[in-house]
């Protein structure tokens, strides 16, 4: 071997030890559920294995750093974590398991099954924060999408591709309404992720909403309130990722995410943690960040031809449309669908506020007629509004404006004309068809 060969594999053996970063570390302080640990050098978002004190391992996450210590958070609730503990890399952590495989089941945060139908066959793996995408690389907006509910089809239509929030206060009925939208739309795959719910809610959710034929063609990713702030994002995450790689395989997916707010409220616990500063309402700026970076991994692809068309619930806290989330959220989407406790009040299910939804690709979408019938519906509930407390009343004499009066007599007619059952459906074509033939000029 000549002398410059045995240099380079000198150089090349020294290397190795130099300059890998040490991936070994040891427990060094323990707060809640955050830990601290020396000795290891992994970027944010790696997952972890903590060595604990009984000698089974536990999970967690590099959230951030502080001096020469990582910041990690357990994933595993309570542990019996101990002073000194190992802490080893878990190459798993940034990747989610994906694949027509999931079709049918109930996963958690971490991709293991909880619907006791044994191990899910084979999957491959997808990022869990998404691939870098180009704007470019986005399709437009061109085609309607069947939601199998009324109003919806009729006033707020929704296109492939489509980003939509719905907002409401809590027992408003977000979850029944993402429930009729499931049996009835028109999707190659739906994904559900079920974040921050009550786990009677999860069970009730499956029996109730994923009826048969529609179970078959669904993933869900679920993880109860009680679950670490990191689950809670990590199954937000999971349920974008596989939406993701079944869009790259060209399918029409639906997904849901139910709901956007705890997610929020995940990364709010985070970063106060991390001692990052509140702003309105205590979320901290890495919580109003999040809300975007999740949504814009929805959408239709031009490439492969498959889409994304994603539903997300916002809670808005004490009715408050003007809660910071829910001005976040509907600033990113391509529509909102606004819940009216008043209307839920008045037994009007789904209580969509038709003036305070909005669509912003209908008008891109449906035919003239179409966009006519639905302007002029709206522009009467918007009237009856404007003048509801002269109305009831009684200080408004009829007969002194004609849009006032067609808008009083008529208002029955509407609320019959959003009503509609939990089970029933009303496809696209119909919902079209009955409101031109009602309310067209």
């Amino acid at each position: 071997m000549s002398v410059v060969a045995r240099a380079e594999a000198m150089l090349a053996s020294l290397s190795v030890g130099e300059v890998t970063p040490r991936r070994v570390g040891r427990l060094a302080a323990f707060d809640g559920q955050m830990l601290e640990a020396t000795g290891l050098s992994l970027p944010v978002g790696s997952g972890v294995r903590v060595i604990d004190a009984d000698g089974h391992a536990t999970r967690a996450e590099v959230v951030g750093f502080r001096g020469e210590r990582s910041l990690m958070m357990a994933l595993d609730g309570e542990a019996p974590h101990a002073n000194g503990g190992r802490v080893e890399p878990d190459g798993r952590g940034g990747v989610a398991e994906v694949g027509e495989a999931l079709l049918g089941r109930v996963v958690d945060a971490t991709g293991r099954p909880l619907d006791g139908l044994g191990p899910i066959g084979e999957t491959t793996t997808w990022p869990l924060a998404g691939k870098p995408a180009n704007p470019l690389d986005r399709a437009r907006v061109t085609q309607c999408f069947d939601m199998g509910v009324r109003a919806i089809n009729a006033l707020l239509t929704a296109g492939v591709g489509q980003r939509i929030a719905i907002c409401a206060g809590s027992g408003v009925g977000k979850s029944v309404l993402m429930g009729q939208m499931i049996q009835g739309a028109d999707a190659d795959v739906i994904v559900v992720g079920l974040i921050g719910e009550r786990s009677r809610e999860v069970a009730d959710f499956l029996a109730t909403k994923l009826v048969p034929g529609v179970r078959e063609k669904s993933v869900v990713v679920a993880v109860p309130a009680d679950h670490p702030p990191v689950l809670r994002l990590r199954a937000a995450m999971r349920a974008t990722a596989i939406a993701e790689y079944l869009r790259d395989k060209g399918k029409r997916v639906l997904l849901l995410i139910d709901s956007l707010t705890r997610c929020a409220h995940a990364q709010r616990e985070l970063g106060l943690s991390l001692g990052e500063p509140p702003t309105m309402k205590g979320y901290p700026p890495s919580a109003l960040a999040m809300v975007p970076r999740l949504i814009e991994r929805a959408g239709a692809d031009a490439h492969s031809g498959g889409s994304i068309t994603a539903l997300y619930t916002v809670l808005a806290d004490g009715d408050d449309t003007d809660d910071p989330i829910v001005d976040t959220a509907r600033a990113i989407v391509d529509g909102h669908i606004i819940l009216s406790r008043s209307l839920a009040e008045q037994g009007v299910y789904p209580a969509i506020d038709v003036g305070k939804s909005l669509s912003r690709v209908m008008a891109d979408i449906v035919d003239d007629e179409h966009g006519i019938a639905a302007a002029r519906l709206r522009r009467l509930w918007s009237v009856y509004e404007e003048n509801r407390d002269l109305i009831l009343m009684g200080a408004y004499k009829p007969g002194s404006d004609a849009t006032i009066d067609e808008a009083v007599m008529r208002r029955e007619e509407i609320l019959a004309f959003l009503k509609q059952r939990p089970k029933d459906r009303v496809d696209l074509a119909h919902a079209s068809i009955e409101l031109i033939d009602r309310f067209a000029a």
